[in-house]
């Protein structure tokens, strides 16, 4: 029995935690995969962004060795931000009361997402709850440092275009509660390729038809107290440079709306 089974704060939910695939064949670790999904606090679907590789016999493999592992293929490759929103959309057709994605390369350890999953059971008034790389003592994040002050420099962006103070917007584990605030949200296509996680936050702030607007209040960083680099997993400069253009874009239509 792990620490969080323990507690009795992840028994009420079960989260279902999208990872989205684009030739991983080489840099899924199935057993800690496996692992992973063998907690009784979540189970993984894993989006199969249209691979090329051998990714979908590996995600076969891991779908026959357990009963909470499921596999979405798509086509052709879609981008992550778009296999993640098929993800979540699917996973809001399920019973999940929990919803998350997640990076299949384990740079968030498993046992980081599992916290997040508890802290957003254990809150029952957050809606989202985001993991941040906060280096300090007593952690071990290992990050680049050119990648420490440029994510730095992002979230500034990201927090005058979002109007909230958020500390790090592009952590790939993030866990949402399955309501009508996260539905509305993922409903249409994401406009932005590398900065989605801000136009994700954007949405559930703004509300939807029919949906309320998520309140600050309503989201919670959590500090991780592990996260490392992985060869292969770092933004091009373009795609840097494309998600700073995009954060711009969603502060200036936040501030034409506010008019």
């Amino acid at each position: 029995m792990t620490d969080l089974e323990a507690s009795g704060v992840v028994s009420e939910s079960v989260a279902t935690i999208v990872i989205p695939c684009y030739n991983e064949a080489q840099r899924l670790d199935r057993d800690a995969l496996l692992a992973l999904a063998a907690e009784p606090s979540v189970r993984l679907l894993f989006v199969n962004d249209g691979s090329t590789d051998a990714t979908a016999a590996v995600l076969q493999g891991l779908a026959e060795a357990s009963s909470d592992v499921e596999v979405m293929a798509l086509e052709t490759n879609q981008g992550k931000a778009e296999a993640v929103r098929l993800g979540m959309l699917d996973a809001l057709e399920s019973s999940a009361r929990l919803i998350g994605y997640y990076d299949g390369d384990l740079a968030t350890p498993p046992e980081e997402l599992l916290r997040l999953v508890a802290a957003l059971a254990a809150h029952p008034d957050v809606e989202c709850v985001l993991g941040a790389r906060v280096a300090m003592l007593g952690t071990a994040i290992e990050r680049r440092p050119l990648r420490h002050y440029a994510g730095r420099l992002f979230a500034s962006a990201a927090s005058t275009a979002l109007g909230v103070q958020v500390y790090d917007t592009q952590c790939g584990a993030k866990v949402f509660r399955s309501s009508a605030a996260l539905r509305a949200a993922v409903k249409e296509p994401f406009r932005s390729r590398w900065a989605f996680d801000v136009e994700l936050l954007d949405r559930l702030l703004r509300g939807g038809t029919g949906a309320p607007a998520v309140r600050p209040e309503q989201l919670l960083e959590v500090p991780l107290h592990a996260w490392r680099d992985v060869s292969g997993s770092g933004m091009s400069l373009r795609g840097g440079l494309d998600a700073f253009r995009d954060v711009a874009r969603i502060g200036w239509n936040r501030k034409q709306t506010r008019r």
